[in-house]
């Protein structure tokens, strides 16, 4: 879950719905891939954070009895290995993407653990074959994948809320261009603007479900899911607008 504590508790955004969110703006940039690839690549990004395991013990909440936002979560081999499989039913392609984002946000855990280790081995080698399979060269796996993350990233910055104030820029990524993007908010409420603009239309609004809890302190993780189970849910808006 992604949590922002809000003026009226807290507000809960569903990773899955995140990567919806990260669908919407892959949508909106003009496609350069042939038309299988580009539907495979709409794909990894809008089920790249599926297969959440099930909340067991504390995991859905902080020791405070908040609930837990993602980054406080330790690395779940169960949910990559399980989104892998999936993807895996949607063929090569679509598995060499989320293998390519798997490795990227993990690498880092390398000689933490002997099963880590072998899983990102896995992954290189699954890499390597899957390329050479489809006929495709690193650079153009490398630059699919650029979108994916870039539109992950912008994704979780509108849906954490980590735009500045005051109109000031934050980087999002870079892209697949090799142009690094930034975002900024020059009027409160007023829309975002993303330089240099990369899609397709000058203006348009993306949307998120969001979960709203006025408890701020659960005892165990069968209060919170109740809990969630019957909040109200809002929708989340943001316009995007190109400058000039």
């Amino acid at each position: 879950m992604i949590v922002n504590y809000v003026p009226t508790g807290w507000q809960i955004i569903y990773q899955q719905a995140h990567a919806l969110l990260a669908a919407q703006l892959l949508h909106q940039w003009p496609p350069f891939l042939p038309l299988d690839q580009w539907v495979g690549l709409l794909a990894a990004v809008a089920q790249h954070d599926d297969q959440q395991p099930h909340w067991t013990g504390h995991y859905g909440l902080t020791p405070a009895g908040a609930p837990a936002n993602f980054t406080m979560q330790p690395f779940s081999l169960e949910q990559a290995t399980g989104v892998l499989r999936a993807a895996r039913f949607q063929g090569r392609w679509r598995s060499l993407l989320t293998s390519l984002h798997l490795s990227t946000l993990h690498e880092t855990l390398r000689g933490e653990d002997p099963e880590i280790n072998a899983f990102l081995d896995e992954q290189r080698a699954s890499q390597q074959q899957w390329r050479r399979e489809l006929e495709i060269k690193k650079t153009e796996a490398d630059q699919a994948y650029a979108l994916l993350h870039w539109c992950d990233r912008l994704s979780l910055i509108l849906c954490r809320h980590e735009v500045p104030e005051m109109g000031r820029a934050l980087e999002i990524y870079q892209g697949p261009n090799g142009q690094t993007h930034k975002i900024r908010q020059p009027a409160p409420e007023g829309p975002f603007l993303i330089e240099p603009w990369p899609f397709r239309e000058k203006q348009f609004t993306v949307s998120v479900e969001t979960t709203v809890l006025h408890q701020l302190q659960f005892q165990n993780d069968a209060e919170l899911a109740a809990a969630l189970h019957e909040a109200p849910i809002e929708m989340l808006k943001w316009e995007l607008r190109s400058e000039k």
